[in-house]
Order: C-alpha cells, then sequence, then structure tokens
C-alpha cells in the first residue's frame, strides 16, 4: 500500500502523535488533580453581625423570557450572605424579560431593574448593560453574572470569603456547565478539556503570569480594582468582555484567582447545535485574540494531531478486515492508541462535566466541531463578514476600528447593537 520510506514516515508521525496524547493525558490528569471542585465554606464570623462588605450583583438580561430568569434571579436572592443588593438591567429586550424582573422586585427591595437605555454608538450591548448597572452599584465588591446562571445559597458568602482570605481583588468562579442533549455532551468536555489546559499551561492564577480567565456567569471584583482599569468604558465593544477584562486586571497588577465550583454555581449555556454554533463563532476568534496565525495553526494541528488518526485508524481497521497487508498493522496499532488516549482523558472529563461517559467515545467528533468552530469564527470576522448572535450581526466590517488588544494587529470591523 506504502513505499517503504512513506511507510517509515507514517509510523513516525503516528508514534509522534500517540506520545503528545501520553503527554496531554498526563497534564490533563495534573490539572484535574490541582482543580478539586470548590464546596461551600463554612459560616466566617468576621462576615456576620454587620462587618460583611456590601455586594452588588449585576445582573444583565436580554430576551430571557424562555430561559431560566425566575430561577437565577431568585437563587440570587436566596444567598445567605448578610448584605447584598441587586441590579438587573433589562437590556432593551423584546419579550417579557422586564414584566418578569419587575414582578420579582415588587417582592424584594434588594432587586433594582433598570429599562435599559438605548446603546450609545461606539458600544456594545452587553458591556453597557453593566455600565448602567454599576452606575447605580454601592457595594465595595462587584459580582457581574449572568441571567442563565443558578446559584447555590452559599456561593456569594463563600466567594467573598474567599477573596478576604486570599486577599484577591478579582475571583471566578468557573460553574458546572449543564449538557443534557446529544451536541452538549460530545462538545462540553471537549470544550472543557481545552479550557482546562490553557489555565494550567498559561498559569493563569500566576501572579508572574500575564495571562488570564475571566468567566462572565460568576466574576467577582473588588470595586477601586475594576474602576482603575476604566470600568466597563474600557470593554465598551468587547464581545468577550469578561476575558478582557481579566486580561486588564492583571495587567494593572491586581491579584487574581479562579476556582472550579461545580457545587456553588452552574448554567446552561445552550439549547440547540445552532445557538452552540452562533455563540461559538461570535466568540472564539477573540479567544484566541483575533490572530489568524494562531487561530489556523491551532485548527490545522488539532484535525492533524487529534481528529485525523481516530479516522485513518477506522480506515485501516477496515482494510485488515478486508485482507490488506498485516503490515498496516504496525500504523494502525499507534493511531488506534491515540484514540484509547483521548477515550481515556475524556473518560475523566466527562465525569466532572456530569455527562455519560459514553459520550468520551465521540472524542474526535467534539474535536472536530469545536476546531470547525474557531474556523468559521476566525473567517466570518477576519473577512468583515460578520456574525449573528441573538438575530442582530456582530463584527461586521464598516471602517470603524477595534480598540487594539495588546500586541495585536487590529481588524476594520464595525459592532451592531448587541454583542451578547
Amino acid at each position: 500500500m506504502f513505499g517503504l520510506d512513506a511507510f517509515k514516515l507514517l509510523a513516525w508521525v503516528a508514534w509522534t502523535g500517540t506520545l503528545f496524547w501520553l503527554l496531554a493525558a498526563l497534564i490533563t490528569l495534573r490539572a484535574l488533580g490541582r482543580g478539586k471542585p470548590l464546596r461551600a465554606a463554612a459560616p466566617n464570623k468576621e462576615l456576620m453581625n454587620g462587618n460583611a462588605p456590601l455586594v452588588s450583583i449585576l445582573v444583565p438580561a436580554r430576551n430571557e423570557e424562555g430561559r431560566v430568569l425566575p430561577q437565577c434571579i431568585r437563587s440570587i436572592l436566596e444567598q445567605d450572605y448578610e448584605r447584598f443588593e441587586v441590579i438587573a438591567v433589562n437590556d432593551r429586550s423584546t419579550d417579557a424579560t422586564g414584566p418578569i424582573l419587575h414582578a420579582i422586585a415588587k417582592s424584594d427591595e434588594r432587586l433594582r431593574v433598570i429599562d435599559g437605555a438605548e446603546t450609545p454608538e461606539g458600544w456594545l450591548g452587553k458591556p453597557y448593560a453593566m455600565q448602567q448597572a454599576l452606575d447605580r452599584a454601592r457595594g465595595e465588591w462587584v459580582l457581574a453574572t449572568d441571567a442563565d446562571m443558578i446559584f447555590d445559597r452559599a456561593a456569594l458568602r463563600t466567594a467573598v470569603a474567599y477573596a478576604l482570605e486570599q486577599e484577591v481583588d478579582a475571583l471566578t468562579f468557573i460553574p458546572l456547565f449543564e449538557a443534557h442533549s446529544f451536541w452538549e455532551r460530545v462538545m462540553m468536555p471537549a470544550w472543557s478539556w481545552v479550557m482546562l489546559v490553557y489555565m494550567l499551561v498559561y498559569r493563569v492564577d500566576d501572579p508572574r503570569s500575564q495571562s488570564a480567565i475571566g468567566i462572565g456567569g460568576f466574576f467577582l471584583m473588588r470595586r477601586t480594582a475594576l474602576e482603575s482599569v476604566g470600568g466597563y468604558h474600557a470593554l465598551r465593544n468587547e464581545v468577550m468582555e469578561d476575558m478582557r477584562l481579566a486580561d486588564l486586571l492583571k495587567g494593572a497588577g491586581a491579584r487574581m484567582a479562579s476556582e472550579y465550583a461545580p457545587h456553588l454555581v452552574r448554567t446552561r449555556m445552550y439549547r440547540n447545535f445552532s445557538e452552540m454554533w452562533e455563540c461559538s463563532t461570535k466568540n472564539w476568534f477573540s479567544g484566541v485574540k483575533f490572530s489568524v496565525s494562531r487561530a489556523l495553526s491551532a485548527v490545522l494541528s488539532m484535525y492533524v494531531g487529534a481528529v485525523a488518526p481516530p479516522v485513518i485508524a477506522l480506515a485501516f481497521a477496515v482494510a485488515l478486515a478486508a485482507g490488506a497487508s498485516a503490515s498496516l498493522w504496525l500504523l494502525f496499532f499507534p493511531l488506534f492508541s491515540i484514540w484509547l488516549l483521548q477515550v481515556l482523558v475524556f473518560t475523566v472529563l466527562s465525569r466532572r462535566c456530569r455527562v455519560p461517559v459514553v459520550y468520551s467515545l465521540t472524542t474526535p467528533l467534539g474535536l472536530a466541531v469545536l476546531y470547525a468552530m474557531l474556523f468559521d469564527s476566525t473567517v466570518r470576522i477576519a473577512s468583515g463578514k460578520g456574525v449573528v448572535w441573538k438575530g442582530r450581526k456582530v463584527y461586521e466590517r464598516a471602517g470603524s476600528v477595534r480598540p487594539p488588544v495588546a500586541g495585536e494587529q487590529t481588524s476594520k470591523v464595525s459592532f451592531a447593537d448587541d454583542g451578547r
């Protein structure tokens, strides 16, 4: 089937891929060992008897009628923390989001509802909604969250106690990302793996590293730290405002921490494949700092090193069953081993994501779709075609320049009314 030289080259590539995935498995297991789930803190006497700092919880909400908005707001209002206020922004919703928020506010004075103003030129919808909420906030600490997050009663108390004890300026909780449909269960472990490896490799909690991570669903910050980087004015046309905010805070010298907290916060980000694709194409080119070379190299390396080997192994298995040369086993074995190592890694991740472990068998599919989303995001944004989110175009080329991220080449793009 192959010449001798070609056979040796393919064998070398296959075994190199096997070693890569063995290393990836070790890195993943190490990261999982270091990132054990955070649990609720014991009651802290120093946060009782009026000593707790006031926390302002900011909740932007747009067209959330059909999701979990009432459960989200009620879970926040049921926090066992002593001093907090909730400021929810109805961001020009076209459904019943506003009436839902106002109805809940009538029964609890800690909830204040802002009917959001029209987005000014140069702003995206979510950053402007957050800035409107911040302008009304009175707290020493600010907790940015989303309207689809569900809080455990101890989430806020645990976060404040952690931030004070560890003397950090910003703390993000990585929630449990619930997965119920087929595509959610295929994709969530793959997405979690990429984020887990990123956090370890780039040492996001290390003060000596410039890398940072921020999850918009639960991002607790000292107000002074947030205002020192310009608040949400500095993020006015950032689609991934949470990650960009983390970069700004870390760059300004803020002490930061992140914890995996599936027992304290949870969310279901997507309901179907179309919504998953839309959201991913909106965010993921931004996630690689708008670098075409970085995005394309990531896509190429993942398809060559993770997606192609199991597919080729399957083709070789069919060929061997049909009577191909027995020497083909020398290629089949390392390629098949790559898939087995993927299954091992993703079995552990599936348990972490509370996904049935049988979905670990679909690892190549999950990685293939994930990086196809990154490729689509890159092409759409870099070309100026733009992407769609909640029925509106984002990043559509129109001659204005996005504020630069340090060290990047900017693209001339414009932003539609809403970037969420």
